[in-house]
């Protein structure tokens, strides 16, 4: 049966019943055994952060919906997530649909909350600021909502020195400063966590950057603070090595910058945040910001399964539209980079 008790699908069509993410079992369902979760999964449906297209406050539903066909057993790393974690769907957080901020303090209480939902604080070693046994996921939602989960994560791994590792998976660097006096829009959110405390740059890896800026003081930020940058054309790489450039085709998918960076966290708590728009539209067109030329769904889920070992505390999809992919193929998608981000604990308490 394993820590998370799924309904059978040979009795229970993936099709009926209660559409939870995964078919996990709500928070109020889950077997007074299998408390503390492993993982508390999420959805934030809020959009009040974006700077172009809006719609992504139906992400959650969405995923949820594409979610029930996600099965129990990671092929690749050979580990029955459902056996080896319990995790279970925590319902919506609150939102205030006219104020981002007052949104993402409704967030974080709701997420910092979660554990508790199911009788225990789930603390570690017992005391206040320990460390909780609950691991957050959040579903999106526009970028914006990453900065409420980021918080609580920090504050539920017991404000680790320096800040949480960050793995950042996006087109966009996301470090403004202000837009239109807004300071917490989804293109700020980095940029606010590493200045309050809550990521340690130097422990930072931005993944997939792409397309045009609006001018080359958009790196300023990153660079100052020790951001690693790999941008697509430095992970998918011509034949030749090197930078794509005019004339050159595309070649495999270079794992090094990844790698290195792995093995140079080593332990210490990570996030991991994956905004759909790093990937190509033509794989994932329901997004409010996309921009092409990105990776296909095989290289970001090659990507997100090198990230093994890793330290894996939290971690969020975002940026999911799905007025403007009427196929589903990109919530589809989002509903499995979910399960591949969770996978990583699983896997690295199997070999533990």
């Amino acid at each position: 049966m394993g820590k998370t008790v799924l309904p059978d699908a040979r009795v229970s069509p993936r099709y009926s019943g209660i559409c939870t993410f995964c078919r996990y079992p709500r928070v109020e369902d889950v077997l007074p055994e299998n408390f503390p979760l492993d993982w508390a999964i999420y959805g934030v449906a809020s959009d009040l952060g974006v700077t172009y297209r809006s719609g992504a406050r139906f992400g959650p539903r969405a995923i949820r919906e594409a979610s029930q066909y996600v099965k129990r057993f990671h092929l690749a790393h050979n580990v029955d997530v459902c056996a080896a974690l319990s995790m279970a769907d925590g319902g919506d957080a609150p939102v205030s649909p006219y104020s981002i901020e007052q949104t993402l303090d409704l967030v974080e209480e709701f997420a910092l909350g979660l554990s508790e939902q199911g009788g225990e604080v789930g603390l570690v070693d017992g005391s206040a600021g320990g460390i909780s046994a609950t691991k957050l996921f959040a579903v999106g939602g526009d970028h914006s909502i990453t900065y409420a989960n980021i918080r609580a994560s920090y504050a539920r791994q017991g404000e680790p020195p320096g800040g949480l590792a960050l793995v950042h998976f996006d087109t966009h660097l996301d470090t403004v400063d202000v837009l239109w006096g807004e300071k917490y829009s989804h293109a700020s959110v980095f940029r606010r966590a590493i200045e309050e405390g809550y990521v340690n740059p130097k422990k930072m890896i931005s993944i997939g950057i792409k397309g045009p800026l609006n001018s080359a003081d958009d790196l300023a930020f990153c660079l100052q603070h020790g951001v690693t940058l790999a941008t697509y054309d430095e992970i998918v790489r011509p034949p030749s090595g090197g930078l794509a450039t005019a004339g050159t085709s595309r070649g495999a998918v270079n794992f090094a910058m990844l790698d290195t960076f792995v093995q140079r966290v080593g332990n210490h708590p990570a996030y991991v945040t994956f905004d759909i728009d790093v990937v190509d539209p033509a794989f994932a067109p329901g997004t409010g910001t996309p921009c092409p030329g990105g990776f296909t769904s095989a290289e970001v889920l090659d990507l997100l399964r090198r990230l093994k070992g890793l330290n894996v505390v939290g971690g969020d999809v975002v940026e999911v539209l799905p007025e403007r992919d009427p196929a589903g193929l990109t919530a589809f998608l989002a509903a499995h980079v979910m399960f591949e981000i969770i996978a990583l604990d699983a896997a690295r308490r199997a070999r533990a």
